[in-house]
């Protein structure tokens, strides 16, 4: 089984918030809300894959220093193995704006659980509850 390694990041506004995307129509998993984020690419690491799919998918840029290693998941889908690292994002530059067709929206850390998720990213959950 091919493993798939993606970075994610919790970006926590001033208020506390975190920013979830839902996965637009003709995606896999279309419909369910996750955390930014993208696979890493061949001789990146998950940070500046992370600075480079923020710039992509929400036009905001921040840096190396400013990704703090939360938590990870590793779940096993039909086809792949996921490895998933997630960091914790306050400070970016700009303002998130969808770029890639998905829907945004900043939730409460207690209000995560009401969002349909990936498998994968369900666990992490308690985990951000904790941290934020």
């Amino acid at each position: 089984m091919k493993t798939v390694l993606v970075a994610a990041v919790t970006l926590i506004d001033p208020e506390g918030r975190i920013l979830l995307a839902q996965r637009p129509e003709g995606k896999s998993m279309a419909g369910l809300w996750e955390f930014p984020g993208g696979k890493v690419e061949a001789g990146e690491t998950p940070e500046a894959a992370l600075i480079r799919e923020l710039q992509e998918e929400l036009g905001i840029d921040t840096w190396e220093s400013c990704l703090a290693p939360l938590t990870f998941a590793s779940h096993s889908y039909e086809d792949f193995h996921l490895l998933m690292p997630l960091f914790a994002c306050r400070k970016w530059q700009g303002i998130p704006q969808a770029k890639e067709g998905q829907t945004l929206k900043w939730v409460r850390a207690q209000n995560l659980k009401d969002y349909e998720m990936p498998p994968a990213d369900i666990p992490l959950i308690p985990m951000i509850r904790d941290w934020v």
